[in-house]
């Protein structure tokens, strides 16, 4: 294992750990690196019930992985209407989603060649 897929592994793990942390639901890990010109090696995906709890999902991610890594996301989109909330630390991109929001953009059809992993939290 290469010392950047370890600090990958040990990203999405934070990732998790921050999203289960605040009840995000219905986790999923797309592996990319088998697909052709992609943008990273991996989507996380979850859902929230409402702004509030999207919201409190980016939070507990930024301070997770800002204090057992000492990395912060190169970009964020989405927290002002907390619908769908990007969070792009380069080789994992994160996307939260309302759950009506998730359903009608179906990221994980577009992406249908990834390898997809069900995520269920301890």
């Amino acid at each position: 294992m290469t010392k950047e897929q370890a600090s990958a592994d040990d990203l999405i793990a934070v990732i998790i750990k921050g999203i289960d942390e605040v009840k995000g639901e219905d986790i999923q890990l797309l592996d990319l690196r088998e697909i052709e010109n992609t943008v990273c090696d991996y989507f996380i995906v979850c859902s929230g019930n409402s702004n509030t709890q999207i919201n409190a999902i980016s939070g507990s991610i930024q301070k997770l992985v800002s204090k057992e890594l000492k990395d912060k996301p190169w970009h964020v989109e989405g927290q002002g209407n907390a619908e769908w909330v990007l969070m792009d630390y380069v080789n994992v991109v994160v996307h939260i989603f309302q759950k009506q929001v998730r359903e009608y953009y179906d990221i994980e059809s577009l992406w249908g060649d990834a390898k997809i992993t069900e995520i269920n939290p301890a």
